[in-house]
């Protein structure tokens, strides 16, 4: 090959390799979806929750009309689901637009897309408890039981494997381990009493139905297991697109949550009563009185999502061996919305922890 030959033949190749790269800064800015625009209200908000305790600020909300009344023109529309991860899939499927959620599985979504999904704010505090069958009283006696959980990797589910690993009980079938069995919490107090189960990390009320119900005693109150008491039960998680392109709907949902809080806290028999009617229009049956009593009083709803909490929440889920990693959680909270709401309301403002930057 002669010198000016050479000299074009690498010229070429340089281009080339410009090109490529180029191409690839296109794809890559493709890719980075860009902010919304605000587009006004929106013409419907699709809200999912639990027919559970733990997710009373939605009960009271949708039961009381407070989220409706403050939306205004634009529909309110409701799916109930029994556990996180299958709402999860709801939020990441575009099936609905906010959820409330437990805190591993928001951290799982977010950790699934990042750019997709952020905390909004908090709503329950507590609500979950290891209820057993009598005689049980140590975590020794757990080996070669059935112990139940909502759902695989939701939050009761990862809190049960990691105080189970934490008191040295291996996970399995045998008599020398304990077996995690996923079930519906609708369907976990029937297999409770026909010996199916020997007890289950649950959320309220259904560890209160397996007390007052089917006799069963409280072995745990995961309240003990954090410092003072608080760690975030549910938390309410929205599609970052619906956050930007419809800002006045956030912030109408929001001031709708802490006026379903504010009635919790300054008339608990009134929000109760919400509550339990809301689960029995949500498909569920109204609880008695002595389980709402029970359940109620093991809860705080509170627009606090306790964002300091999240990185050890995030650890957690790899302890409990649900994640090989865990989720980088800078960036998942955004509190600014709702710090608005909570101003007007003339409530104290909550903090994100530094989690609303990455």
């Amino acid at each position: 090959m002669t010198r000016s030959r050479s000299w074009r033949a690498l010229a070429v190749a340089a281009l080339a390799v410009l090109a490529v790269a180029a191409a690839g800064c296109s794809r890559a800015q493709e890719s980075a979806p860009a902010p919304a625009a605000d587009q006004g209200p929106a013409p419907q908000l699709r809200l999912g929750y639990f027919p559970n305790i733990t997710h009373a600020g939605a009960l009271i909300g949708v039961q009381n009309g407070l989220f409706a009344q403050n939306l205004g023109q634009t529909e309110l529309a409701t799916q109930t689901f029994n556990a996180g991860p299958e709402e999860t899939a709801a939020l990441l499927g575009n099936s609905i637009d906010l959820g409330f959620l437990g805190s591993g599985p928001a951290i799982n979504a977010y950790k699934q897309n990042p750019d997709g999904v952020r905390v909004i704010s908090g709503a329950t505090s507590g609500g979950a408890q290891l209820v057993v069958r009598p005689g049980i009283t140590s975590p020794q006696q757990l080996l070669g039981k059935k112990i139940a959980t909502p759902q695989l990797a939701n939050t009761q589910d990862i809190a049960l494997k990691k105080w189970l690993k934490a008191n040295n009980l291996p996970i399995g079938t045998g008599p020398g381990a304990v077996e995690v069995v996923n079930i519906d919490n609708a369907r976990a107090l029937d297999a409770y009493k026909t010996g199916q189960l020997d007890g289950g990390w649950l959320p309220e009320p259904y560890a209160s139905q397996f007390v007052l119900q089917a006799g069963a005693t409280q072995l745990i109150d995961e309240r003990t297991l954090w410092p003072n008491g608080q760690f975030p039960t549910t938390v309410v998680i929205a599609r970052t697109d619906y956050v930007q392109a419809h800002p006045a709907t956030v912030a109408a949902f929001l001031k709708g949550l802490v006026a379903a809080e504010d009635l919790a806290r300054t008339d608990p028999n009134a929000a109760k009563a919400a509550a339990n009617a809301g689960l029995g229009a949500a498909g569920s049956k109204p609880l008695p009185a002595n389980v709402l009593d029970r359940a109620w009083s093991g809860v705080s709803l509170d627009p606090d999502p306790l964002a300091s909490t999240f990185p050890q929440l995030a650890n957690d889920a790899v302890t409990a061996g649900t994640a090989k990693s865990a989720a980088n959680v800078k960036g998942l909270i955004d509190v600014g919305p709702l710090n608005q709401a909570l101003t007007a309301a003339g409530r104290p403002t909550v903090d994100s922890a530094g989690l609303d930057q990455k």
